[in-house]
């Protein structure tokens, strides 16, 4: 098992204000029926699984990205920790227990 962080983003846009969040929502919403665990924060979404499911969507959201931009940018990165589920929020939950003690 593996956490994947990723983003996706068109290179360019024509929308008048810059946003890609119309092409960013396309990727989010292939993230999210994929069924695998997940989470979209202001920067990245986390997906947790195998290699080859999480690259799947990761592949799948990068080409509906594509729709959109000839030119996309993607960053990956990966915690990959065999043996070990649910760390989306038990990382989480492991620094929140460190700060409770404070």
């Amino acid at each position: 098992m593996a956490l994947f962080a990723f983003s996706v983003a068109p290179a360019s846009t024509d929308d008048p204000d810059g946003s890609f969040s119309e092409a960013v929502a396309e990727a989010v919403r292939i993230v999210r029926d994929s069924g695998l665990p997940n989470e979209t924060t202001a920067m990245f979404t986390t997906l947790e699984g195998d290699w080859d499911d999480c690259l799947a969507v990761i592949k799948a959201a990068t080409e509906a990205v594509q729709k959109y931009s000839s030119r996309v940018s993607l960053v990956i990165k990966a915690d990959i920790r065999p043996g070990f589920t649910d760390q989306l929020s038990a990382k989480v939950q492991r620094v929140e227990e460190r700060l409770a003690d404070d």
